[in-house]
């Protein structure tokens, strides 16, 4: 067992070695004052939650909270540029929208950027406090005895998924003239701005995860009415993230498998263990069996057209009927999922085999080339999804794809959903439909409700006021009736005294004068 332990500490360790899937799309620069203005902007590392406003930018005002923001009771009523006092005599909180500086430390990134949101704060720059070992300007000048090699990634500690702003670490050289200006009471103007890619009229998104990944699963079970309503507007292609057993060490010289049930093909291709128990329920080879299931039912029901509705509802069964211990590597399960989803399992069943199989050592063409496209897109995260080649940051959900898709396309070619349920209401609706029948800009109302509504209001309210008038006559009539009864008893014409009452019962139309 323990030998089983190391080797599971020995494949995640060489997993985290890899580099990171950080191709810069974000932009940052300082419009004020413009003697910071830099033509190529500056410097800095993104962090991997929050959700950007991809396509768009947040250019605000700046302002320094003077601390590490660990303290989930953030004084709005401090830091700088200095304020002017309110009736109360206390310094003016930070005027919203703004971005907030904080200092790196204290505490993980997650948290600073939770306390900034929860504060008010559009956005957050994180002040490096540790000069880069390369810059020996910095080293000197600060006089520090520490420097670290390269920035930290701003990663995400497990918690991040309610983060919904964007955030950005800044070097420490750049972040002491950001702060300097502002302890100086100098107004700082900053954008950060994420930007796509947007060659031509169809957009490409991949999505890296796996069969056990239990974040990507709610995605995954959403997402294909939005990849069938994009039609071939999209291209879409998975990949299954593989853990390279050889260079994790977990084949041995004579090409015994050291790495146990986490790898097939003698150590080559390997997985983690969903249940972290080696011994019991679903292993890493299983994991690894399921990945190369579904590359093939990709290659055969959805490379061609970019949309691969079967893959989609193989995945979906496969959640819906397999995704348990007892049945994720059995054969007979994954055949019924095929069932339903429509897939010829005799195709798959050879395509596993012809690629090279997972019992000999022996390579597989399909797993070496997924490996082969991890390495080169710099993938650690899981999941990730690219959108034009760009990660997406934060939260893996249908309509942060959606929207990131739709701001891919080139200026004036994107697809009437895109302009139909981008910000609508109803936006799995919209989807169904293809039109917005809840309103833009969640939580308002269509024409045809607001209009309905209307008539609704009308017809209730006339009905009222009717109802209202005719009960009012009959008590004006029944209050006529009472005081003729009492006070004008009458003489006919001819000498007959009548009943009082017999003006009221004829309704009033006789005159009580002639």
């Amino acid at each position: 067992m323990i030998c089983r332990t190391a080797a599971l500490i020995l494949l995640l360790g060489a997993s985290v070695s890899a580099d990171s899937a950080d191709s810069i799309s974000s932009r940052l620069q300082v419009h004020v004052p413009q003697t910071l203005f830099r033509p190529e902007g500056y410097d800095h590392r993104e962090a991997l939650f929050g959700v950007p406003p991809y396509g768009g930018s947040i250019a605000q005002s700046v302002y320094y909270a003077a601390s590490d923001l660990c303290d989930p009771t953030v004084n709005t009523r401090g830091g700088y540029p200095i304020r002017a006092k309110d009736s109360s005599g206390k310094m003016e909180p930070w005027p919203t929208p703004y971005i907030l500086m904080v200092d790196r430390g204290g505490c993980s990134f997650v948290q600073k950027v939770r306390n900034a949101q929860r504060s008010g704060a559009a956005g957050v720059i994180i002040a490096d406090n540790t000069c880069l070992c390369s810059d020996k300007d910095c080293v000197s000048a600060n006089g520090q005895d520490v420097c670290q090699p390269a920035e930290p990634i701003m990663a995400d500690d497990g918690s991040g998924g309610d983060i919904s702003i964007p955030s950005f670490l800044m070097f420490k050289v750049d972040a002491d003239q950001i702060k300097a200006e502002l302890q100086a009471n100098h107004m700082v103007q900053i954008e950060m701005q994420w930007a796509l890619p947007k060659p031509d009229d169809r957009v490409e998104y991949d999505l890296w995860t796996t069969p056990s990944d239990p974040v990507s699963k709610d995605f995954q079970k959403k997402f294909k009415p939005v990849a069938q309503a994009l039609k071939d507007r999209a291209y879409f292609t998975p990949h299954m993230y593989i853990y390279d057993g050889i260079k994790s060490n977990c084949q041995g010289f004579d090409g015994e498998n050291m790495c146990f049930n986490l790898c097939t093909n003698n150590g080559r291709y390997c997985a983690t263990d969903p249940d972290n128990d080696l011994d019991h329920g679903i292993s890493g080879q299983d994991v690894v069996k399921e990945s190369l299931r579904r590359i093939c039912i990709w290659k055969h029901y959805g490379e061609q057209d970019g949309i691969g509705t079967e893959w989609w509802e193989y995945v979906g069964e496969f959640m819906q009927r397999c995704d348990n211990p007892d049945y994720f590597a059995n054969d007979d399960c994954a055949k019924d999922c095929y069932k339903h989803a429509k897939i010829n399992a005799d195709i798959i069943d050879r395509c596993m085999r012809d690629s090279g199989g997972l019992e000999k050592d022996s390579a597989n063409t399909f797993l070496d080339l997924e490996m082969q496209a991890q390495v080169a897109r710099g993938v650690v995260i899981l999941p990730t999804a690219f959108v034009n080649t760009v990660a997406l940051r934060g939260g893996l959900s249908v309509d942060t794809v959606f929207t990131a898709i739709c701001n891919g396309y080139l200026d004036g070619t994107e697809p009437k959903i895109c302009k139909q349920c981008t910000g609508c209401g109803d936006f799995d609706g919209c989807i169904a439909n293809g039109r917005c029948s809840g309103g833009k800009g969640g939580g308002g109302v269509s024409v045809h409700t607001f209009m309905s509504s209307i008539l609704v209001i009308v017809i209730v309210f006339g009905a009222a006021a009717f109802y209202h008038y005719r009960k009012t006559r009959e008590e004006m009539r029944e209050q006529v009736r009472g005081i003729l009864a009492e006070y004008m008893p009458l003489e006919g014409d001819d000498g007959h005294i009548g009943s009082p009452m017999d003006f009221a019962r004829r309704g009033g139309s006789e005159h009580l004068m002639s």
